[in-house]
């Protein structure tokens, strides 16, 4: 909270340089002495329970009011929105309970909420901020230094050389390093304002069209925070409440991250084809023994990952972040020698000194930039817990399970498609973290109730949870992206919708078929025959959606293509026969038909 205030202005319209407003000075100090007398008072206020005096009420009810004034300032108004009405909705539950149950009184039910939200673990100081403070703040700080060692540039070099030269290179190259550096930054927002803005004007300046260029950022970025090993932090709170290591959390999300980015892929392939559009010239791109001189980059990711999965969390963090450090050091000592961004004279010694001052104050802005991810991301997680008390107080979760179950009945997908429509709504505008814990608290138990598997009903609500960002109403990331662009806001939606079709299809293949999560597997063949049927239904629905193939389609033709699809991705050896001759038959049909025309006949 002390941190949050000095940082956070209450308006951007009214920021001046070194000022800070009286009453921001009052609420960071009230704030704060409300949670340090919890923290000095808690055992005398645990064993009084609900008896709890006024005096703490009134503590309780300043501080949740002062950490929702923070949250709107730093993360926004979308998450503060569903707390404000869960809590209302809790106090009017207790009240009629309560009221019916002992004839309590108003301030009963308001005793018995700010109770559990504000001095117990199942409110603000519940799992999300446990897991935030022992593992995910670790983690950003890492992110941080290692964002400052120049890996967004060796990725989006490494990017532009792998995929540049080929049709609408840029965007595939906008694919590529989003995904890579998506995963490390755990913000989806905050990558596509970070990579876009040297990806989406080289896509325009290529030929695509700004809502799309807006579009492919978009969706790119926020699949990075479905993309192994780090998946925006979120991984470590899946092991948290899946009680799995967390080696197996990433080894189990592979497939389905590769599946969702090979989907926008194909889609930015089939539109470069449809515009005409050519690569950047091989003799532009960055050459590979460049790349290779700078692959010592990845070292402090490499040996996160080994560390992570051999030992302790937090521990693996801190010797990750102390790699960065030292691989920060020598990027910019040889930087210097190199006299890269370096006017000095190049001796080794003048070198070596510029190289100890830089890095210094690197590190320095490296523990500034993550404090400041880690305010968002605490605050968010606070209203997470904020969010599971109120559920966990009025037996939301049950009601909604219950709820959904009746109107299901035996047909399970009803009761997928409506789980993921609570998804959508409850993820809109929440932060990566805080948006896992919503979905596992209050939508991963419907599906287990429907008999889902324990890991495909948590990755199911965590994909839905994560795409609410490039969702049309309150799409962050495509706004973010359509802000860079220049374009219209909900067309770049649409289009990041339309783009990331794979987001909204994979988790029903998964929780059909858990063996694409490596689940309940009879054999290695099994998981190959669902990765290809997959892939190729996800071919046929992306182009289905870009209209176009080898020639334009014909909307008949993109109904039977879009049927196929469907057919492959339903689990099944039937289903996939039928549609892979569906599918087939309208590529011949394509390929033959643009031959005979004299169209342009392309190559998938």
């Amino acid at each position: 909270i002390i941190i949050g205030f000095l940082t956070y202005p209450a308006s951007k319209h009214h920021v001046r340089v070194n000022y800070l407003p009286w009453y921001d000075i009052v609420l960071m100090v009230v704030g704060a002495a409300c949670f340090f007398y919890f923290a000095l008072n808690a055992m005398t206020l645990v064993r009084l329970s609900t008896r709890i005096e006024t005096v703490h009420v009134i503590i309780g009810v300043v501080g949740i009011l002062i950490l929702m004034e923070l949250c709107r300032r730093c993360v926004g108004l979308p998450i503060l929105c569903v707390a404000g009405v869960l809590i209302v909705y809790a106090f009017i539950n207790q009240l009629s309970y309560a009221g019916a149950v002992n004839g309590a009184t108003l301030y009963d039910a308001l005793k018995t909420i700010i109770y559990k939200l504000f001095y117990t673990t199942s409110g603000v100081i519940g799992t999300p901020i446990n897991v935030c403070y022992t593992y995910i703040v670790l983690f950003i700080i890492f992110g941080a230094f290692l964002e400052r060692t120049g890996i967004a540039n060796f990725f989006i070099s490494f990017a532009n050389r792998l995929a540049g030269w080929s049709s609408g290179g840029p965007a595939k190259v906008a694919v590529i390093s989003s995904a890579l550096c998506g995963m490390v930054s755990g913000s989806s927002v905050g990558n596509t304002v970070t990579t876009g803005s040297f990806t989406i004007p080289m896509m325009k300046k290529t030929g695509y069209k700004p809502e799309f260029a807006g579009a492919v950022e978009a969706a790119a970025s926020t699949g990075g925070q479905i993309m192994p090993p780090i998946m925006g932090a979120a991984a470590f709170l899946m092991a948290e409440y899946m009680k799995l290591p967390y080696a197996q959390v990433a080894v189990k999300a592979i497939l389905p991250a590769l599946l969702y980015f090979t989907g926008i892929f194909i889609a930015v392939h089939l539109e470069a084809k449809k515009l005409g559009l050519k690569g950047v010239p091989r003799e532009e791109l960055p050459a590979w023994r460049l790349l290779v001189r700078d692959c010592y980059l990845i070292i402090p990711l490499i040996l996160l990952v080994w560390l992570v999965s051999s030992g302790s969390k937090s521990h693996s963090a801190a010797y990750s972040i102390l790699a960065a450090i030292a691989v920060g050091f020598v990027n910019f000592f040889l930087q210097g020698k190199r006299g890269e961004g370096d006017t000095q004279p190049m001796t080794t010694g003048k070198a070596l000194g510029n190289a100890g001052k830089r890095s210094f104050f690197s590190a320095v802005e490296s523990l500034e930039a993550g404090s400041r991810g880690a305010i968002t991301v605490a605050v968010a997680c606070s209203m997470a817990g904020i969010i599971a008390g109120c559920i966990t107080v009025t037996g939301l979760a049950s009601i909604l399970i219950n709820a959904i179950v009746q109107l299901a009945g035996n047909a399970t997908i009803v009761g997928l498609v409506l789980t993921m429509l609570c998804c959508i709504v409850l993820g809109m505008g929440v932060p990566t973290t805080a948006n896992y814990c919503i979905m596992a608290s209050t939508c991963a138990p419907i599906l287990i109730q429907l008999g889902f598997p324990l890991v495909a009903a948590h990755f199911f609500v965590f994909y839905f949870g994560i795409v609410a960002d490039i969702t049309p109403p309150v799409a962050l990331a495509a706004y973010a992206g359509s802000a860079i662009a220049k374009s219209d806001p909900m067309k770049t939606g649409i289009n990041a919708t339309k783009l990331a079709i794979a987001a909204f299809i994979v988790p029903y293949i998964f929780a059909y078929s858990p063996a694409l999560l490596f689940e309940n597997i009879s054999g290695w063949w099994e998981v190959a025959q669902i990765c290809i049927s997959a892939l190729l239904g996800i071919f046929a629905i992306a182009a289905s959606l870009n209209g176009f193939l080898y020639k334009k389609i014909h909307p008949v033709l993109r109904i039977v293509l879009v049927i196929g699809g469907l057919g492959m991705m339903i689990p099944g050896t039937l289903t996939d026969a039928v549609g892979l001759v569906l599918v087939a038959a309208v590529i011949a049909y394509q390929k033959i038909s643009a031959k005979k025309h004299g169209g342009p006949v392309v190559t998938a």
